[in-house]
């Protein structure tokens, strides 16, 4: 399989993998303009030359939008292979890839946030370990920060400390979301509509800066959702899953 790297000159016509056929979607189009602003930072997003999803994007660790400290390390943001792409080889091309290019720059590692059982939206923590990641650090209330050090000095990467217990001081729904994911895009105004109109106390919260994700109140910072000040999922809910959800904390 060939690899396309978006540029600022290829990024409007290419598929950006994410489960989204369109990309006139306003799902698509949020996201693409969030890697468009990233792209001078140094990120990356190398994807295969298929409409699957078959692709790492990764940026150094501090322009990531995550609330950890990694200095000299590259941050893999997501790093997404399954459906038909399983199987190929194309996980550890990627992979290889993002390692070269992260070695080609003088840095020292990389991280990734994950979890000790697979998760939604985070990357396969078997297969990280499988490939020679070891455990940093962990943040409430299944985070691990994984990091893959090209020598055995330095300091280790770490969770910011006010992330490793997650918990604000609000009662109701409480989320924090970034561009950072496409899906937010689309399905926050969807939860913000659905528990307007049944009166459910819900504040979200946009981090629309390197600096505000950096400094959010839990680890990932894509789609950090809380109520009654308890950190609850990472998982981008539909109207039917949140009022699930919020059934089930009644």
């Amino acid at each position: 399989m060939d690899y396309i790297k978006l540029t600022s000159e290829n990024l409007d016509g290419e598929h950006i993998c994410c489960a989204i056929s369109s990309n006139k979607d306003p799902q698509v189009l949020s996201k693409k303009q969030w890697l468009r602003d990233r792209l001078e930072e140094g990120l990356v997003f190398l994807k295969g030359d298929i409409r699957g999803k078959c692709f790492i994007e990764y940026i150094p660790a501090e322009y990531a939008w995550v609330p950890i400290e990694a200095a000299g390390y590259m941050h893999i943001n997501c790093f997404w292979v399954s459906g038909a792409c399983k199987g190929h080889g194309y996980s550890n091309a990627l992979l290889e890839a993002c390692i070269e290019d992260a070695k080609a720059r003088g840095m020292q590692g990389l991280t990734v946030i994950s979890s000790h059982k697979k998760q939604s939206f985070l990357s396969d923590p078997k297969y990280l370990s499988h490939k020679g990641f070891r455990l940093a650090d962990t943040a409430e209330p299944f985070f691990t920060l994984l990091y893959l050090p090209f020598e055995d000095s330095g300091e280790k990467p770490r969770f910011k400390a006010a992330v490793k217990n997650p918990a604000t001081g609000e009662m109701g729904f409480r989320l924090y979301y970034t561009p950072g994911c496409p899906f937010t895009a689309k399905y926050v105004p969807l939860i913000e509509a659905c528990a307007r109109q049944r009166g459910i106390a819900f504040q979200s919260t946009l981090l629309d800066s390197r600096e505000k994700a950096q400094n959010a109140p839990a680890a990932w910072t894509n789609y950090a959702l809380f109520y009654n000040g308890k950190y609850i999922t990472n998982e981008i809910l539909s109207e039917k899953k949140f009022l699930a959800l919020w059934e089930e904390l009644q």
